[in-house]
């Protein structure tokens, strides 16, 4: 298991912030005997998810960004260029983040008493840890640790997406648009889980200087 305390190398600052964000919505359960209900998270542990997740640096910085982004392309073109265009686009894209956080990790989580965080799977063939990846989409774990259809990330996504299209300047109104607009989301949260699944390996594949915590063999069997 890679943790970012455990870096060693340069910019460590960066890696760890970087890794801290991704490892906190992910869960990796290396040691549980078969029908353990693993540790869910309760009503105020939700909130802390997502407070954390939206005062997180990186969360900043992933706005700025994005504002960069759209500015450079004149997205949102009713918000003009310069200094004060860019805040506004800035304020939107950190608004747009902070109310996808609000209801995938919190608000629908806990109607539906869903867990919204990542499980790992860590163990087994490629294209099986691949497979689990891309159906969290769809399969989440609800808070007494049966599989559940994921709720949280249909609802909290469209629901995102629906408030963000009401502040956004000049944006797409429409289902046609709004649907397109949930699909790459929903994509790219396929993307950020792949990343979850294989991250320790890619952190070792690309040699970062990490110490060794390796886990006793009969944990990394592959099925």
């Amino acid at each position: 298991m890679v943790r970012w305390e455990d870096y060693q190398g340069p910019l460590h600052k960066t890696v760890a912030a970087f890794t801290r964000k991704l490892e906190r919505t992910t869960v990796h359960p290396p040691h549980y005997k078969p029908d353990t209900v693993l540790c869910s998270l309760e009503l105020g542990d939700k909130f802390l998810l997502f407070a954390q997740d939206a005062v997180d640096p990186l969360s900043f910085l992933s706005a700025g960004l994005n504002a960069g982004l759209d500015q450079a392309s004149n997205q949102h073109p009713r918000y003009g260029q310069g200094a004060a265009g860019y805040g506004q686009r800035f304020g939107a894209n950190l608004l747009s983040q902070t109310s996808y956080s609000f209801f995938t990790e919190f608000a629908y989580p806990a109607i539906f008493s869903e867990d919204p965080r990542y499980y790992r799977r860590a163990h087994g063939s490629a294209k099986k840890r691949l497979l689990h990846a891309a159906e969290h989409v769809f399969v989440a774990h609800h808070d007494n640790g049966k599989p559940t259809f994921n709720v949280s990330e249909w609802l909290g996504t469209s629901s995102a997406v629906w408030l963000n299209n009401t502040y956004y300047a000049g944006g797409p109104r429409g289902f046609a648009p709004e649907a397109r607009q949930v699909t790459y989301a929903v994509l790219q949260d396929v993307g950020w889980d792949v990343l979850r699944e294989f991250w320790p390996e890619i952190a070792h594949k690309l040699k970062m200087p990490f110490r060794d915590r390796r886990e006793p063999a009969n944990n990394a069997t592959a099925e």
